[in-house]
């Protein structure tokens, strides 16, 4: 299990690798302290030979690698792959082609939400695996022959999770299912955060324009300083720090050290010299320049009975078809549905309207009623009203 530090090795092993249907690939890598995943090793297993890829060689370049990555007619294989992804992205600026992910194939032949790797292969193989060495540390050398053979683990048994599921797949005709759910993972914009969209993966507790205003500019802030400095968000300010920061909005080094979100003394800092700055621009933007906040809804709650019939007949469906009901419909999606007939959430579109989107939409409007029984629950059609 020596690890390929070698160009020429690595070239020959790509070159080989090129010749099967699909390769299965993992990563390990750091990023406790950093914004920036930090890549300490990739393992790559084809039909016949599993090897370990050391990025920390001095000399290596993963340049056979990436276009082994980048060749259209090799399945690229990962399990939970958004993350590996990610560092693939960030290395060549672009989404490594013909993609597979066994968790999400995983979720629509009956194993759960996120099933996780070890899960599967004690299902699909009947080997437990020791996972011991999953938090060491991947950027010491020499890797230990422990951590060698956690490591090769992670694409050998991947090798038959991958026929497994697919076979599974192919026979039950979800690979539309598979397709819907691997599209997000194929687009680009999934793993690059621009920062002035930062703002949009903060949950809003505002409720003022200019607040809002003051948020995604801090937001646009944080997210250009965490990536320079390549720390990760957390460590520039946490999110409650933000909205201290856009409500209060300090114009002075005094008032931002009377702020308990804030160390003292930090407001004589170059950080919040920039700050004040920021959200004094904030103070002078003309009403007609602020953002809109987003309509709040004064319906009746989707909290309520009918968001309550529905979660029901989404776990009724998702047991009937042996499919994670999550891959069916998130709960934020149920809200916005029984809000409104045409929302713009996958349970109204493709293969999930036909199996659940209309019948939800049946409900809400009363068509359709459930009922309990032995068996599970039962759709009934309801005579309408007459008034």
């Amino acid at each position: 299990m020596d690890l390929i530090t070698s160009n020429e090795a690595l070239a020959a092993f790509c070159q080989r690798a090129a010749k099967f249907d699909f390769v299965t690939v993992d990563t390990e890598f750091l990023r406790e302290t950093t914004y920036w995943p930090k890549l300490c090793l990739i393992q790559a297993a084809t039909d016949d030979e599993a090897v370990l890829i050391d990025p920390l060689a001095p000399t290596l370049d993963l340049a056979p690698f990436v276009v082994l990555l980048d060749n259209p007619n090799v399945v690229k294989v990962f399990h939970a792959a958004r993350q590996d992804i990610e560092i693939f992205v960030k290395m060549t600026g672009r989404v490594p082609a013909n993609i597979y992910d066994t968790q999400i194939a995983a979720s629509v032949c009956g194993y759960g939400d996120s099933a996780s790797y070890d899960s599967l292969v004690r299902a699909i193989t009947d080997v437990s695996l020791d996972k011991s060495s999953r938090f060491t540390d991947w950027a010491a050398r020499p890797l230990t022959e422990k951590q060698r053979t956690y490591a090769l683990a992670d694409v050998t048994y991947l090798r038959e999770i991958y026929r497994a599921l697919k076979d599974q797949v192919e026979a039950t005709h979800r690979t539309e299912w598979v397709d819907d759910e691997l599209s997000l993972l194929r687009r680009l914009d999934t793993y690059v955060v621009e920062p002035e969209r930062a703002w949009i993966r903060l949950k809003l507790k505002i409720n003022r324009p200019r607040d809002l205003a003051a948020l995604q500019r801090l937001a646009e802030w944080r997210e250009r300083r965490a990536q320079e400095l390549d720390q990760p968000r957390s460590r520039i300010f946490k999110d409650d720090v933000l909205y201290e920061l856009a409500v209060q909005r300090p114009q002075t080094p005094d008032a931002f050290d009377k702020l308990r979100a804030v160390p003292r003394g930090f407001g004589r800092s170059s950080a919040a010299a920039e700050l004040m700055t920021l959200l004094k621009e904030v103070e002078t933007l003309a009403k007609n320049e602020l953002p809109a906040l987003p309509e709040r809804y004064r319906g009746p709650s989707p909290k309520g009975a009918v968001g309550d019939l529905v979660r029901v007949l989404l776990k009724s469906v998702a047991e009937e078809h042996g499919v994670a009901a999550r891959i069916i419909a998130t709960s934020d999606e149920i809200d916005a549905l029984v809000l409104d007939d045409e929302a713009d959430v996958p349970a109204l579109r493709g293969w999930r309207r036909k199996l659940f989107g209309e019948k939800a939409l049946a409900i809400k409007h009363g068509r359709i009623g459930l009922v309990a029984t032995r068996k599970g629950i039962v759709e009934f059609p309801v005579e309408p009203l007459v008034t």
